[in-house]
C-alpha cells in the first residue's frame, strides 16, 4: 500500500514537472522566435524602429498618435487624426497619411515633408458631405527661404498670444512680407468649384496659369500677369 502510495506521489510530481517543462519550452520559443503570425490585432498604436531604437513610422489611432519631429525637437502635444507619421534617419518627421470622416467634414492626405521643414507636397481628398463640396488632387507648395520653420513656429507662439483678430491678421501678413509662410504653386486636381484642371502660381503664390474644364463643362486657358491681370484667355 505504502509503495502505491508512493508510486502515486511521484507520478504526480513528474506529471507538474513535465507541464511546468513544457510551459517553459513554449515561451522560451515564442520569446525567441522573430518570426510570429497573429490572425486579429486590436491596437492603439505601433512603433516601428530600428534596432538602435530610432523612430521610423508611427500606425496609431487619434490619441495616442505621434505630435511630431521637426530638427530634432519634438512638437508641443496636439491633437492630430489617425493614420501613419513617417520619420527620417535624423529622427524628423518626414510626411504621412492620416484619414478621418465625420457628418460636416471628411479628409484623407498623404503628405511628403521638405527637408528640416514642413509638407511641400500632398495628394489630398477633403469634402463636406452635407453641401456635397469637394476637392481632390495634388497639391505643391514652396518656402521662399531656406531653414524658417523654427522662426515660423516663434511667431505662430507670438500670434496666438494676441487678442484681437486685426492683431492677427496683421501679424499673419507681416510674416508672408518677411517670407516665412510657403506659398501655393500648383494644384492638379478638381476645386471645390468643380473646376477641373492644371492651376499654376508663380513663387509668391500669384495666380499666373490656369488650364481647366468649368463646371459648365467648357475647356479654358488663361494667362496672368504678375499683378494678377488676365493677359490671355483661350
Amino acid at each position: 500500500m505504502k509503495n502505491n502510495r508512493k508510486e502515486l506521489t511521484f507520478l504526480r510530481a513528474y506529471a507538474l514537472f513535465t507541464a511546468i517543462g513544457f510551459l517553459a519550452l513554449v515561451s522560451y520559443a515564442f520569446n525567441t522566435s522573430n518570426d510570429r503570425k497573429f490572425g486579429t490585432i486590436d491596437v492603439e498604436r505601433i512603433n516601428v524602429v530600428e534596432k538602435n531604437g530610432d523612430l521610423k513610422l508611427v500606425i496609431s489611432n487619434s490619441e495616442q498618435q505621434h505630435s511630431g519631429v521637426i530638427n530634432g525637437k519634438a512638437l508641443p502635444k496636439r491633437q492630430r487624426p489617425a493614420g501613419m507619421i513617417f520619420f527620417n534617419s535624423m529622427g524628423d518627421e518626414c510626411g504621412g497619411l492620416i484619414y478621418d470622416a465625420m457628418d460636416k467634414e471628411a479628409e484623407l492626405v498623404l503628405s511628403v515633408d521638405k527637408y528640416g521643414d514642413d509638407q511641400v507636397m500632398q495628394l489630398q481628398y477633403s469634402e463636406n458631405p452635407e453641401l456635397k463640396k469637394r476637392k481632390y488632387g495634388l497639391q505643391l507648395w514652396d518656402y521662399p527661404k531656406e531653414d524658417t520653420f523654427n522662426a515660423r513656429m516663434t511667431r505662430f507662439n507670438e500670434i496666438n498670444k494676441l487678442k484681437t483678430t486685426k492683431e492677427k491678421q496683421q501679424a499673419y501678413l507681416k510674416m508672408q512680407k518677411d517670407s516665412l509662410l510657403s506659398n501655393e504653386r500648383m494644384f492638379v486636381g478638381k476645386k471645390i468649384n468643380n473646376e477641373l484642371g492644371v492651376f499654376i502660381n508663380d513663387n509668391t503664390g500669384k495666380p499666373r496659369i490656369k488650364i481647366y474644364i468649368d463646371k459648365n463643362n467648357k475647356p479654358k486657358m488663361e494667362f496672368f500677369d504678375e499683378e494678377g491681370k488676365l493677359i490671355t484667355k483661350n
